[in-house]
């Protein structure tokens, strides 16, 4: 699976000849050293699973060709799927992506054919979906009706990982026996232990998982389990969902990256998603989400002056 990852990201990025002979550099303690602050911007609005327009081929089958238009068309598309109504000038939109440089035409790397493998019966039954957010119509009758990113809580994971329109910047340090990553997006951090060691007990669940590191080569591998079924991702089971992240260094200005997702309870078979990290010159801005959440109040304000509106109404 690391193999194939790597092997995609690097065809797309076409930074193959770079990978294969590029030597990671290490710390003092002499581990393949990440650290630095990595971006994804670029990576915004990438489908997640294959378009139907490349029904019947793998991300393999892209040719540099093809790569090219897609990203011609990429910022275009990206507005078109905006959600209608008031929502200002495109170009807020995009003023701090740069689509024309996207990696890939989509992220799952596996299964081949680009799409998330079926629910189970179970996960059917329990309905099992991505969060809600503010982009989605009501009714918004409290802050619950809003998912943990309009709440201010998380984005968990691997939400936090997935690019969003701005603010996709990552910090990653690095000292003996731990590797910590920042995430400007809600100010997290993961403090991921690299002992090989034990999860913690089945009682304690967390927004991000309880993350456990070791490398494998120049690979770190991370594996999250004890997810908070408010943040768990697309509804999966938070006490049978396993993520297994790979980072790689494949050039001084990029770190390959997956994650794959694993709950037998809610797909049928485990899927993975890839893209490259970039190397970014801004650091990492505060975040000061709750003391400038209007936008939550503001929809609830709304939705109160809307029903209010059709009470009159229904008077007359």
């Amino acid at each position: 699976m690391e193999r194939l990852a790597l092997t995609v990201l690097v065809m797309l990025a076409g930074m193959a000849a770079r990978a294969d002979e590029y030597q990671v550099p290490r710390t003092s303690w002499g581990e393949p050293d990440l650290q630095g602050t990595w971006a994804n911007d670029n990576e915004y609005a990438t489908p997640l699973e294959r378009p139907a327009e490349f029904e019947g081929k793998t991300l393999a089958d892209i040719t540099p060709e093809v790569l090219s238009e897609v990203r011609k068309q990429a910022t275009e598309r990206m507005i078109a799927q905006l959600p209608p109504g008031p929502r200002g000038p495109d170009t807020w939109w995009i003023e701090n992506l740069d689509l024309s440089k996207r990696a890939q035409p989509w992220l799952i790397v596996d299964p081949p054919d680009g799409k998330i493998p079926a629910l189970t019966p179970e996960a059917q039954a329990r309905r099992a979906a991505p969060q809600r957010s503010s982009f989605q119509a009501g009714k918004f009758d409290s802050p619950k009706d809003f998912g943990p990113l309009d709440r201010c809580i998380s984005r968990g994971l691997p939400g936090s990982m997935i690019p969003v329109m701005y603010g996709n910047v990552y910090g990653i340090f690095q000292s003996p026996g731990f590797v910590t990553i920042t995430y400007e997006i809600i100010h997290e951090a993961r403090v991921i232990p690299i002992d090989g060691g034990s999860h913690v007990g089945a009682a304690i669940q967390l927004h991000m998982g309880d993350a456990r590191g070791h490398w494998e080569g120049d690979t770190l591998v991370v594996e999250s389990t004890n997810f908070n079924p408010i943040t768990v991702f697309r509804g999966a089971t938070p006490s049978r969902l396993k993520l297994t992240e790979r980072f790689k260094r494949v050039a001084e200005d990029k770190v390959a990256w997956s994650v794959t997702m694993d709950d037998p309870s809610t797909w049928t078979a485990p899927w993975t998603i890839a893209m490259p990290l970039s190397w970014e010159k801004q650091q990492s801005l505060p975040f000061e989400c709750h003391e400038g959440n209007f936008g939550l109040r503001n929809i609830l304000s709304a939705a109160r002056a809307n029903e209010a509106k059709e009470q009159q109404a229904k008077k007359q």
